[in-house]
């Protein structure tokens, strides 16, 4: 199962990857992925889901295996489902408690519907 890496504003690593910064209303299924070792999808305010559909379809449909990254207006509350689309790693809005982050993903352990990880419904699995 893929977990999301939970990091905090300000102190997010420098790396030497192949970052890919995709804008809310650029279509997915058409960047070009090849050599990508990182996809930033941005949330500008924490009601706008666009970035769910991305996460999700890069994962689903285009396959992609490496990081996809939440960034901007990244609330603790949104942490599941940002995992349950695809996000592997996310960068919490400024003072947010990563610690609190973490207890989050406890409240929550299993889901009826299938997601990204999981891809049967809760009655068709064994």
């Amino acid at each position: 199962m893929r977990t999301i890496n939970i990091l905090q504003a300000g102190a997010v690593p420098e790396d030497q990857l192949n970052v890919l910064v995709i804008g809310n209303d650029a279509d997915v299924l058409e960047a070009s992925l090849e050599g990508v070792d990182r996809v930033e999808l941005n949330f500008p305010k924490f009601t706008d889901g666009r970035a769910y559909s991305q996460a999700y379809l890069l994962r689903r449909r285009r396959k992609f295996e490496g990081d996809i990254r939440a960034t901007g207006d990244v609330l603790i509350d949104q942490l599941v489902q940002m995992q349950r689309t695809g996000f592997s790693s996310a960068v919490l809005k400024e003072g947010k408690d990563p610690a609190e982050a973490e207890r989050q993903f406890a409240r929550f352990a299993e889901y009826y519907q299938a997601d990204v990880q999981v891809q049967q419904p809760h009655f068709a699995r064994s």
